[in-house]
């Protein structure tokens, strides 16, 4: 089988390689075949019985190689609800009604996830999105549990509950449905403008103290933005999704995460600007986080897009984790440590101050929760 090589890209691996000779090499794939995709190859999950290694055979193909077209996989949930114990995370409960995200993202942490379905974290995680069509009977089963205490929803944390596959699907709507008929609260972190379309439950949930957004902005220059997050929404409709919430009555932060050096940390206080401007009332950062297979779909990304940049990108993310490329501890994992991770902490929070994002968003009520009935053909003995 015949592969494809950029241009002088044999050059840049020999480049990449000296200077940071512990990575490891992959063949990336041809752009061609991954156009709106974040990862640059498709190496085999950490999970499965055979891996894969492309090589030159000396053989041309006939034919071009097929696009990596998205493929929609149904699952069918057993429960919706996930809990955590993290003390460094503001939610104890989220929801993820689907798994794999389109957006393509190449820094997601959440990558190494979809090893555990017998997929790569590399392009599978952007194309094999998996469906849980029952999501919203399920929660409402989960809610109507007679040992059910409220407590907020968290939505966004893992994937995107507002990727492409949502205006088909509909189950980020039909779950905020769930939402308002049990008053329950909820909060929802996304990268798309599709948000507004559900702005009219959104809304009616906010005026009960029951729901709160923050919009994820990584830059406001579109080129930078489209490389980084190829199938999300622009900066501007980020932008324009914050006003359009903001203006509901809907209390909006705007998140400048992941902020990651000599790629977009230079405009960390445009960031926030923009977003205070668009009616804004809070603000978080989050530093780059590369665990597992992230650091490796990262490291091509760089390899792509910024050929020049891989040791100097990689050597500031290794000072803020004490020379590793990433530190799991609690507190320090999506802060950093040292020089550069203080100055960075320190430009925020003055930002923050000075645009009046230091406030902290509403809490959430529990106290108007009502368990949905569900529909049954049984009697109840009490």
């Amino acid at each position: 089988m015949a592969l494809y090589q950029a241009p002088s890209f044999e050059a840049l691996e020999r480049l990449s390689r000296s200077r940071d000779a512990d990575l490891t090499r992959r063949e990336l794939v041809n752009p061609d075949r991954i156009r709106g995709r974040g990862a640059q190859s498709n190496a085999s999950g950490r999970f499965e019985a055979f891996q894969r290694e492309s090589f030159d055979d000396g053989w041309d193909n006939v034919e071009p190689m097929p696009v990596f077209e998205t493929v929609e996989h149904t699952e069918r949930a057993k429960s919706i609800i996930t809990s955590n114990d993290s003390p460094d995370i503001a939610f104890e409960r989220s929801i993820n009604a689907y798994r794999g995200c389109e957006h393509g993202c190449s820094y997601c942490f959440a990558r190494p996830s979809h090893a555990y379905l017998g997929h790569s974290a590399g392009i599978d995680f952007e194309r094999d999105i998996y469906v849980k069509t029952n999501a919203v009977e399920t929660l409402k089963a989960e809610f109507a549990a007679k040992n059910y205490r409220p407590k907020p929803i968290a939505m966004g944390t893992n994937t995107d509950p507002y990727q492409p596959a949502e205006r088909k699907h509909q189950l980020t709507r039909g779950i905020l449905e769930v939402m308002l008929e049990t008053k329950h609260p909820v909060m929802i972190t996304t990268k798309s403008a599709l948000i507004l379309r559900d702005l009219d439950l959104l809304e009616k949930l906010a005026k009960l103290g029951l729901a709160k957004v923050a919009i994820s902005v990584t830059s406001m220059d579109h080129k930078l933005s489209r490389k980084m997050e190829p199938r999300a929404s622009s900066p501007a409709r980020r932008l324009e999704a914050i006003k359009g919430l903001s203006e509901a009555g809907i209390p909006t932060a705007i998140f400048a995460s992941p902020m990651i050096p000599a790629i977009n940390d230079m405009e960390l206080e445009r960031i926030l600007d923009a977003g205070k401007a668009q009616g804004a009332i809070s603000a978080q950062m989050i530093l780059l986080r590369l665990p597992g297979e992230v650091r490796d779909v990262f490291r091509e990304w760089l390899l792509r897009h910024f050929p020049d940049r891989v040791r100097h990108v990689l050597s500031l993310v290794r000072d803020t984790h004490a020379g590793k490329d990433y530190d799991s501890r609690f507190g320090t994992r999506m802060t950093g440590e040292g020089p550069y991770a203080t100055l960075l902490s320190q430009r925020f929070e003055k930002a923050r101050e000075r645009y009046g994002l230091d406030a902290k968003l509403p809490p959430l009520r529990n106290d108007l929760f009502v368990a949905p009935k569900l529909e049954t053909n049984q009697l109840s003995l009490f």
